[in-house]
Order: structure tokens, then C-alpha cells, then sequence
């Protein structure tokens, strides 16, 4: 990595304030104990106001202002929103949606990101933009774009789960090609696909569609496909802005701030060729009721950790309520302090909040800032000052160490990508069921790590696996490894269902390539739409299965707990088979919370694997190493004081064991090593 530091700060925009305003805010962000700023990620207008008159004199000051004080900068290039005469140059930049609706200026990602133009116009401004900035000392790095995938919306509603890219003729035309390069023929990729199925082969590539909106559904291995081809284009979009600034200025770093559980794209991949990721965390966003479970906090955190093994940067804390048409909660005494310290525990290098003061104008001028709109210091510039002086000790002493964790989750977008095309269930969901047993690990106070197909297994003691439900060449045979290693596996219900072009397989029960590795035959199923099913584990009802059960015969596994319902009543619901040094456990239904954790605490008791510090009701306990001990982060999520009992040789850096509501202590241990 490129940049070790360790920094506090604010996304800034000089542009939308007066000049005489820029010193005030340089001296208010010392103040605070900020050293970094992002800017510049949408100001491409400012920057280049007509055709190839670029304006960067106003940055250059901007830059030199903060300097003075002692805050460097980050630069965003601003592909995410091209001025109007980009567009009036060439409509067809804009994006065409799944009606086949050409879509209007305004907003941001309104793009075509296989648009030629587009693109040349792009690689011209940020060659133009890096050249004039890489000998500048003040600009510490580069991040690609904002949020990339988060295009525009396919329908007015959930925001994070209608996003799709354009698809337009240029956009099909692409996809067309991928799919070329990707099946050689078209006699291939019929076979592939199952095309007989409604009459829907195809004797040529160019009548291959965009999967715009058609009378019923459209065929599920164009689906998936459209949903890689996606992925990648937002890879290649990323990677081509990557080229021309390692070129330019290739000692700097380049980031990219993702968005979490964000679907659109692979972010295992768009990760790949950046110094290190960066993520946005919203924990009261103005599409949810209220605050993020603590577990889904968590959760997002652990995940960025994942995409590249390693520590990370916030590079949008939430400052205050967010809003754009509505608001979401306002954060409660407190809780900038918790949160900022969530992020910190469990990975974060930097901070950096979003935003620095409230915009008086535009989609976002209700998304609240550090500053509100009158500019003036209050409660939550006071609170975050806090929290800066009180956690930057701490994170010189952790910077660049990742925990360990004898634990680990797997994550695969394509999985996602095949359930979300048919989730069988109506509420049946890949992310929801992979935040399921995160939250057990969470609630336990267990340290968990998010990891991909691509990461080596054998570290880890405990693998979960939730709804394999597509089969790839290499993973399976990459699991029966791990497992005759002495691991220990959870696979789920409908694993082993499809191959990985989203066709059903047919040459064995299932769970397919898995059953010699689970030791099970699932017989039938059964999808649960209006009710639940009782499971038991010994002579007593532990919780109740939900949305689908599997229903089990054993071949050579044992049932650890049984239906209690219906007329596969004690039938196997949850196996163990033991497996060469190693051991394979099959859930076969989506557990309740109750039932998930005495399922998972059998598992782990066996393998020995404990909670960092006991648990306390609210309270989150964090561990982060550094060189030479471990620090333990207390954290009380909730509203009211929390007594905590710290472990033995714990030593207070910050609180006791008496938490306020919203409050945080952290402990030290030192490691005295052999």
C-alpha cells in the first residue's frame, strides 16, 4: 500500500463556498484534528467549463489553503458527472433504462459507460487533470469516480437493489461481444443457455438482447450473464481511469470508495487493482426507519475488510442526517463518537466524514455535514473533534494490522446474482442469509472474516458457506481439500443446485458435487411460504426452520437435529459427517435467530473457538491487534449505560468498565511473544 498514514478528515467542496470562506474552513478542520480532505469527485464543470479549457487554478488554491494548515488531499476524478455540454454534444451518453427509455441530464452516473465519447472524453480530462496535479506534494492520492454501479434507478424504489446500468444499443452491442469471447459460438452459448426452452434460439450473436422489460420473465442464464457483463464493465471503466493516472503519476495511490453489500458489482475484483479500498458507512441512511442493525454494521465493515485482506479507509462517515427528498434519523449523542469507533476497530486506517458543511443547495443540501448550513461549530463538530483526539493514539498503534480470525464467511456476487434472478422464496435472500450468520459471530463477540473463492482456506477452522447454490469447476474440489485438511464446513439448503451457467444440473442428487463431501441426499424440498417448521435438536424444539426446508436422507452423515413438522416430520434438518481429518455440517432451511445460534454453538464449541470477552447486552466487543498487543474496543450500541467486566490484563486506554449510552472504551493487552 501506498499510503500508510493514518488520517482524520472531511469530503470537501471549496467549489460550492466563497473564496473567503476557505481559510475559516481550513482553520475550523485543524482545529478539529483533520489532516485530509477529499475533493473535486463531481466538479468536472468547474474543472473544464467548455471543450478543452481546463480551469484547475481554483483546485491549485483550494489545494494550497488546506496545505497551509496542514491537511493534504485526495482527488477524485469526476466521471460520475459530466457537464451539460458533454452530453449536448453527444445525447447518446446518456443511459437508456430497462423500459428503453433514454433517461435525461441531471442527477449523477447519468452515463453510458460503453459509450466511445464518453470514454475519450474521460481519458482526455483525467490525463489533463493527473498531468497538472503529479508534482503536486499536497495530493496524497487519487479515487476513481464515486460509488461506481450505483447508476441510475430501474424503478422509484429500494434504492440500493434497483440500480442497472445502461442498455442501450451501444450496451447490448458490448454485451453481445462478451458473450462472443465468452462461448466462442452461438451454437455454444445455446447449449449453454437451454435456448430450445420457448423458442428462444438464437442464430446469431446480434439477436441477442438487452434484458429490457418483456411480457413474463426473461431466461435465467442471460440473466446472470447480463449481471457479469455488468460487473466487468464497471471493472474496465475503473481500470481504464487506472491506467492513465498510474502512468502519469504512478507514485501516488488510487482508491475507490465502495458501498458495502452494493450488488451490482464484484468488488472482490474491482479491488484487485487498487492500493487499497475504501468504504461509504451510512449507519442511518434516509432509506431506513432507524439505525442499521449493530450486526449489519458490522457486517459491511468485516466485507470491506475482505475485498482485499487487509485495512481500509472510510471515505464517507455519516457527520449527521442524511436526506435528500426525506431524512433519516439524526444521530443521538454519541453515536458519531460509536460509529467512528466501530469503523476503526474493525479495520479502518483513515476516516473521513461526509460531509464538511451542509450544501445550501442541490439534491443533497439536506444531507447534514459537520458544519450545518449556517457554517457555525456545534454539538457535532465538538463531538468529532472528541473522537479525533481520543482515537488517533490508538490507530498509530494498529495502522496496517489486520485481526486474525479463526472464522470465515464465504461471499460470492454470483451466488447473489443467480438468487436474486429466482430467490425461490419470495423473501429468500443471499445477502440476508450470509448477514444471518454473521450476526451470530457478531452477537458472540467472535471475531469472523468475509473471504471469496480466490482466498486460500486453510488459515480458517470454521469455513460457513451459505447457498452454494451454483456449481464452479475448482471451488467444490477446493472445499473437499480444505475439509480433508482437517477444516471444519457449513454448506446449506439449495447448494449444488445449477452449474454455473444457471442451468439445473441432473447428473446426481443433490446437493451434486457436494454429496460425497456432505454425506446427504436431499430427496425434495419444500418452500415454506406462510409458515415455519419446528426443528428439534435432541428431545427438545430449538427454533423454527423458515422459507425452505431440504428435505434429508443420510448417506453416511448423522442428524444432529430433526423436523418436528409436517410430513417430513423427523426427518434429518441439520448433518454432520466426518469427512478424512475434517468434519462437513448440511443446514438444510433457513434457521430462526435462535435456532441459528444453537446450531452454530454446537459447531464452534467443538472446535473451540470462544468470544473475545463475554458479552454484555448492547455492547460490541471488537479486538485489533498491533506489533506488540491486542486492543479491545467496547462499544455500547444502545441507549442506556452497559457494565462491562474487561478480561484479565486488560488495561483501560480510554473509558472504564461503566459505558454511557452511545459510549466507548477501549483496553489494552499485552502480547508477550515466545
Amino acid at each position: 500500500m501506498k499510503e500508510n498514514n493514518i488520517y482524520f478528515g472531511a469530503d470537501y467542496y471549496p467549489e460550492h463556498w466563497p473564496r473567503d470562506r476557505w481559510e475559516t474552513d481550513a482553520k475550523l478542520m485543524k482545529e478539529a484534528g483533520f489532516d485530509a480532505v477529499r475533493m473535486a469527485e463531481f466538479s468536472w464543470e468547474k474543472m473544464e467549463p467548455e471543450p478543452g479549457r481546463f480551469c484547475f487554478d481554483w483546485l491549485d488554491e483550494a489545494i494550497a489553503v488546506l496545505d497551509s494548515h496542514g491537511i493534504k488531499t485526495v482527488l477524485g476524478t469526476p466521471s460520475a458527472a459530466p457537464p451539460a455540454w458533454i452530453i449536448e454534444e453527444d445525447p447518446e451518453i446518456l443511459p437508456v433504462n430497462n423500459l428503453g427509455i433514454r433517461m435525461g441530464f441531471g442527477g449523477r452516473h447519468h452515463v453510458c459507460m460503453t459509450n466511445k465519447n464518453y470514454r475519450k472524453h474521460i481519458t482526455r480530462f483525467v490525463t489533463a487533470m493527473a498531468g497538472h496535479f503529479k508534482d503536486n506534494e499536497s495530493v496524497i492520492g487519487w479515487q476513481i469516480d464515486n460509488e461506481l454501479g450505483n447508476g441510475h434507478l430501474e424503478n422509484d424504489v429500494d434504492i440500493f437493489r434497483t440500480h442497472e446500468l445502461c442498455m442501450c444499443e451501444h450496451c447490448r452491442a458490448n454485451f453481445q461481444n462478451w458473450l462472443k469471447k465468452k462461448y466462442g459460438t452461438i451454437e455454444n452459448l445455446n447449449e449453454a443457455w437451454g435456448t430450445v426452452f420457448w423458442s428462444q434460439t438464437y442464430s446469431d450473436f446480434r439477436q441477442i438482447p438487452a434484458p429490457k422489460i418483456t411480457p413474463t420473465s426473461h431466461n435465467p442464464s442471460l440473466l446472470l450473464d447480463w449481471k457479469r457483463f455488468s460487473s466487468d464493465l464497471v471493472i474496465d471503466f475503473q481500470q481504464m481511469q487506472i491506467d492513465v493516472i498510474r502512468g502519469v503519476c504512478p507514485d501516488r495511490f488510487i482508491t475507490h470508495n465502495f458501498m458495502g453489500f452494493f450488488d451490482k458489482t464484484d468488488y472482490f475484483r474491482l479491488a484487485e487493482n487498487l492500493d487499497f479500498v475504501c468504504h461509504d458507512q451510512y449507519p442511518c441512511g434516509f432509506w431506513a426507519d432507524d439505525v442499521a442493525p449493530v450486526s449489519d454494521l458490522a457486517a459491511a465493515l468485516d466485507l470491506t475488510r475482505g475485498f482485499k485482506d487487509k485495512p481500509f479507509w472510510i471515505m464517507e462517515q455519516q457527520a449527521g442526517p442524511a436526506g435528500w427528498e426525506t431524512f433519516g434519523r439524526t444521530p443521538r449523542p454519541g453515536q458519531l463518537r460509536l460509529w467512528t469507533a466501530q469503523s476503526v476497530a474493525r479495520g479502518a486506517d483513515a476516516i473521513f466524514y461526509f460531509r464538511w458543511r451542509t450544501c445550501l443547495f442541490g439534491t443533497e443540501q439536506y444531507w447534514h455535514g459537520v458544519l450545518p448550513h449556517r457554517g457555525v461549530p456545534g454539538r457535532r463538530y465538538d463531538e468529532i473533534k472528541q473522537t479525533v483526539a481520543q482515537l488517533r493514539p490508538v490507530m498509530e498503534k494498529i495502522r496496517g494490522v489486520k485481526d486474525r480470525a479463526d472464522a470465515a464467511i464465504l461471499f460470492s456476487y454470483e451466488q447473489n446474482w443467480a438468487l436474486e434472478i429466482q430467490p425461490h422464496h419470495p423473501d429468500l435472500d443471499y445477502i440476508s442469509q450470509v448477514k444471518k450468520y454473521h450476526k451470530y459471530f457478531c452477537d458472540k463477540n467472535i471475531p469472523v472474516d468475509f473471504i471469496s473463492a480466490e482466498t486460500d482456506f486453510s488459515g480458517y477452522r470454521l469455513l460457513i458457506a451459505p447457498l452454494q447454490f451454483l456449481s464452479f469447476d475448482g471451488v467444490a474440489e477446493k472445499l473437499k481439500t480444505y475439509v480433508s485438511n482437517g477444516g471444519h464446513l457449513v454448506l446449506t439448503m439449495r447448494t449444488g443446485v445449477k452449474n454455473e451457467n444457471n442451468v439445473c444440473l441432473s447428473d446426481a442428487p443433490l446437493p451434486g458435487s457436494f454429496g460425497e463431501l456432505t454425506g446427504v441426499e436431499i430427496l425434495d424440498y419444500d418452500c415454506l411460504r406462510e409458515f415455519g417448521v419446528r426443528v428439534s435438536l435432541g428431545d427438545e424444539t430449538a427454533g423454527t426452520a423458515q422459507k425452505w426446508c431440504d428435505i434429508i436422507d443420510l448417506n453416511g452423515a448423522e442428524a444432529i437435529a430433526r423436523y418436528a413438522d409436517e410430513f417430513y416430520k423427523d426427518s434429518p434438518a441439520v448433518t454432520a459427517n466426518a469427512y478424512q481429518n475434517g468434519r462437513v455440517y448440511y443446514v438444510g432451511f433457513e434457521p430462526d435467530e435462535r435456532l441459528m445460534s444453537a446450531i452454530v454453538d454446537i459447531i464452534s464449541a467443538k472446535l473451540g473457538i470462544k468470544p473475545i470477552s463475554g458479552a454484555a447486552n448492547g455492547v460490541e466487543f471488537v479486538r485489533r491487534s498491533s506489533a506488540d498487543g491486542n486492543y479491545y474496543f467496547a462499544l455500547n450500541h444502545s441507549d442506556r449505560p452497559a457494565k462491562i467486566t474487561p478480561n484479565p490484563g486488560w488495561e483501560a486506554v480510554l473509558g472504564s468498565d461503566t459505558l454511557e449510552p452511545y459510549d466507548v472504551a477501549i483496553f489494552y493487552e499485552k502480547v508477550y511473544n515466545a
